[in-house]
């Protein structure tokens, strides 16, 4: 499977495209917010979600059947920017599954940045 192309169709939110890459019976799951979706529910979400998206993806690795992405995802405009690590299971070249953990970009804490700890990545 070609994962860049995977995350092309569900940053353009070209549900056709998308569905190609899952079998039937797969289904995902967005763990920080307790959600377990259908192949279609997910496509649903992701390409009913508002506004127009892009993004990088940062790093893949893969081991065995189990291909892991960190991918950054903004609007256009930038006003909004995620990380969202995926686990993302195959076979036979298609998805079984994916565990996804989303979060939103932003400064350090207050706490933190009181504390004069970390430096900026970049």
């Amino acid at each position: 499977m070609d994962i860049h192309a995977y995350w092309d169709a569900v940053l353009k939110q070209d549900a056709d495209a998308m569905r190609a890459f899952f079998h039937d019976t797969a289904y995902i799951n967005w763990h920080c917010t307790n959600e377990h979706f259908t192949v279609e529910e997910f496509i649903r979400a992701n390409c009913e979600y508002p506004g127009e998206w892009d993004g990088i993806v940062e790093r893949v690795e893969c081991t065995g059947s189990l291909t892991v992405t960190a991918v950054k995802v903004f609007t256009l405009n930038r006003e909004l920017s995620f990380h969202v690590v995926s686990f993302i299971h195959t076979n036979d070249g298609k998805i079984d599954s994916i565990d996804e953990y989303w979060g939103d970009d932003g400064p350090a804490p207050q706490w933190r940045l009181d504390k004069r700890i970390g430096s900026a990545i970049r």
